[in-house]
């Protein structure tokens, strides 16, 4: 009954997160400032707590008939989105993938904010991956000012930045398969352990 009762806690504390993706009630304020959220939250906190945060819904899915298999899909796109290198793009792209393949819009979008961090710590060595693949001028930039330059102006650091992000981009779509891919082939026994250790508690 504790862990009932605790499972059922945890899910109304993560309906809280969901709801301006559940039901389409809500809206985001903005794509890049609702993805910050989950970066302002981890300052301070110890690494679990983001297996805390999505784990009730993963339960919580699993409980409703989601399978194991697509519940991993949903991980690994929403992990594999979340660090496309163009600002501003992820919430898209994840609603897209999430309603072309039929998989769960709240799963996605929920790791997509939380690998944000990840994101922004990956932008650098994409763009360098992508100057390198193509042979173009280093660009002297550092992540504190492209992100200066997206918040001061977005349309206009997408012009500045535009060879340089469709390079980077395309490093990202060589790389994202096999990265899918693999963590596809590893979240599925585990997701199954998980749900097979639930119903015996349930």
């Amino acid at each position: 009954m504790a862990q009932r009762e605790q499972n059922t806690k945890r899910r109304r504390e993560n309906r809280g997160i969901l709801a301006p993706v559940q039901g389409g009630k809500g809206k985001f304020p903005n794509m890049m400032e609702a993805r910050t959220l989950p970066l302002e939250q981890n300052r301070g906190v110890k690494g679990g707590f983001f297996w805390r945060r999505i784990r009730p819904l993963i339960l919580e899915l699993l409980g409703q008939g989601v399978t194991t298999e697509k519940m991993a899909l949903s991980l690994a796109l929403g992990v594999a989105l979340g660090v496309f290198p163009v600002l501003g793009t992820t919430t898209a792209l994840c609603a897209l993938v999430a309603f072309l393949w039929r998989l769960n819009l709240p799963t996605i979008q929920m790791v997509n904010y939380f690998v944000y961090p990840l994101q922004i710590a990956l932008l650098i060595p994409f763009f360098r991956a992508g100057e390198k693949l193509f042979g173009a001028p280093r660009l002297p930039l550092s992540v504190a000012q492209i992100l200066t330059m997206a918040h001061a102006s977005f349309w206009g650091a997408m012009r500045f930045l535009w060879t340089t992000i469709w390079h980077a981009a395309l490093v990202w779509c060589l790389i994202a398969p096999a990265f899918v891919a693999l963590l596809y082939v590893t979240l599925t026994p585990i997701l199954r352990r998980v749900a097979r250790n639930q119903s015996r508690v349930e």
